[in-house]
């Protein structure tokens, strides 16, 4: 007997094929004889009224205890809530985007007019970082647009990984705003100049440390509200930019007192700046195309589904980002004995502690297996050759 519980509330579409209720389930084989799909958002409460099956008088208690805290905490599970949720994180960060576009384009234009009077190669490439910065409002409003367009037969887990890929897109930005900067500063160190309007390029400096360290606060705040790795990596791009821009007010002291390399110098520290952030955005960046997720919420679920009545053991628990969301896929051990129905009612009170227990779980995928009787071949032996 097997059991596989789904929701994918994108669809709202409910699938179910039971048998009589009172089988072992051997006539189900792999193919698994019910299949509930919806997609949970679990940004909102939820509503589910859930009947339980038989079981032990212990068990039952359980279930009624489980069930009352239910009704403590109420949910909904309506499609219009789960894509209201989508839609309303995706307009978050394109706000969020398009607020810190026009604050860095503002912080750009008045420090390039500065470079322009001045020469400060400093400030030259405090203003492309800035620049740079941006512009990748750009790639990730497309991700953002993109996100929203629903699952299709040949997309079917949606459009989420376009963030993915704009964050590909910044990393590229970056390392090639850190080069034009490395260039120009290793220009001046060969050919050095002075530098003039000093009190203007210092106060450029100011003006881009404060518009970056204001856009670094809303982005990272807004990525992690959101779960938009690449949303944070842009934040942290900012917050460097910022104390970069403050680099660039050692550069004009230093010319100030006469030092013609102080300029060039700061450059070259503000590329290495620029190498650091880059290092740490693409890990995050490469984590997140590697489907990597925090071991605590791994942890966390495992404890979620240990606690749910009925289950035994987790036998396999996968988690995965797809743009903003979680997906989870689980295996759980539950009692031989039990009917298909309740069966079924274990997997969806598995997933339902699921979406308790994780944030941002937009869907889990439960597999009921039953526990192996003394002897009895390995149910899942069959497949062992398709293992890699």
């Amino acid at each position: 007997m097997s059991d596989e519980h789904r929701h994918d509330h994108d669809d709202h579409d409910h699938t179910h094929g039971h048998g009589d209720g009172d089988g072992d389930g051997d006539d189900y084989g792999h193919d698994h004889g019910q299949s509930h799909s919806h997609d949970h958002g679990h940004d909102h409460p939820h509503e589910h009224g859930h009947g339980h099956g038989g079981g032990t008088r212990s068990g039952r208690w359980a279930r009624l205890k489980h069930q009352v805290a239910h009704v403590v905490k109420p949910h909904s599970h309506e499609a219009a809530d789960k894509v209201d949720a989508a839609m309303e994180t995706s307009a978050e960060g394109m706000r969020t985007l398009w607020i810190s576009l026009a604050i860095l384009g503002v912080t750009a234009i008045f420090q390039a007019a500065i470079v322009f009077l001045s020469g400060s190669v400093a400030l030259l490439g405090d203003t492309i970082h800035n620049f740079a910065d941006a512009l990748t409002a750009v790639p990730l409003g497309i991700a953002f647009v993109l996100g929203r367009r629903a699952a299709n037969r040949r997309f079917t887990y949606g459009y989420g990984r376009a963030e993915d890929l704009a964050g590909i897109v910044i990393l590229l930005t970056i390392t090639a705003s850190a080069a034009f900067a490395a260039w120009a500063a290793v220009d001046r160190l060969l050919n050095p100049r002075d530098i003039g309007y000093l009190p203007a390029v210092a106060m450029a400096a100011v003006v881009g440390f404060i518009g970056n360290e204001w856009v670094a606060r809303y982005r990272i705040r807004t990525g992690k509200k959101i779960g938009s790795a690449a949303l944070v990596a842009d934040g942290l791009h900012a917050r460097t930019d910022g104390f970069t821009s403050l680099a660039v007010l050692l550069g004009a002291g230093g010319a100030a007192l006469g030092w013609r390399l102080a300029d060039p110098i700061v450059g070259l520290a503000i590329t290495v700046a620029i190498l650091l952030v880059l290092r740490d955005a693409a890990r995050e960046v490469f984590r997140r195309i590697m489907d990597a997720v925090d071991p605590a919420l791994v942890d966390a679920a495992e404890q979620a589904l240990l606690d749910v009545p009925g289950v035994r053991t987790v036998g396999e628990l996968r988690l995965r980002w797809i743009g903003h969301r979680l997906r989870a896929e689980v295996a759980v051990v539950v009692d031989g004995d039990l009917t298909v129905r309740q069966a079924h009612q274990v997997a969806v009170d598995a997933e339902h502690a699921l979406l308790h227990a994780v944030p941002r779980l937009a869907a889990a995928l439960v597999h009921a297996d039953p526990a192996p009787m003394p002897g009895a071949t390995d149910p899942h032996a069959e497949l062992a050759h398709h293992a890699a």
